[in-house]
């Protein structure tokens, strides 16, 4: 695929995204999917294969929000490289406004998404949400 192909990828599932459409990334990610936070803190550490990232990462994740929308505010490619700085407007299930900024960069290879890397406030994320791995669904 070319840049300018990966590139709409990603804005399609943001545009899934922005409607509420979290399944969108799901389904774009290759079995051998990876998503890393980079650091130290309690959200850092790396998921994958696809099974993994979707089990003990984004569906305990995911179910923590009573709603939760994320649109794309800017999308850049470069080759393989998609850049996307985004935004969320969200509530957990236990009220909290998440207003969350994101960077991620993302791979993709063959018309699917590979790996993520994602950047966002990690404050935000510690203060409101229950961390990977001790994620309480009560």
């Amino acid at each position: 695929m070319t840049a300018e192909q990966n590139k709409k990828l990603l804005e399609g599932i943001f545009a899934e995204m922005s409607r509420g459409n979290t399944g969108a990334m799901r389904e774009a990610m290759a079995e051998d999917f990876r998503w890393t936070f980079p650091g130290k803190g309690v959200w850092s550490g790396s998921w994958g294969p696809k099974s993994v990232a979707l089990d003990e990462l984004l569906r305990p994740l995911m179910a923590q929000f009573a709603d939760y929308r994320s649109q794309a505010d800017l999308i850049l490619a470069d080759g393989d490289r998609v850049v996307v700085q985004a935004h969320a407007t969200a509530t957990t299930r236990r009220g909290d406004a998440y207003g969350q900024t994101y960077c991620f960069v993302f791979r993709v290879a063959g018309q699917r998404l590979v790996e993520v890397v994602e950047y966002c406030d990690t404050a935000l994320a510690e203060r409101v949400l229950d961390p990977p791995g001790r994620i309480s669904l009560s």
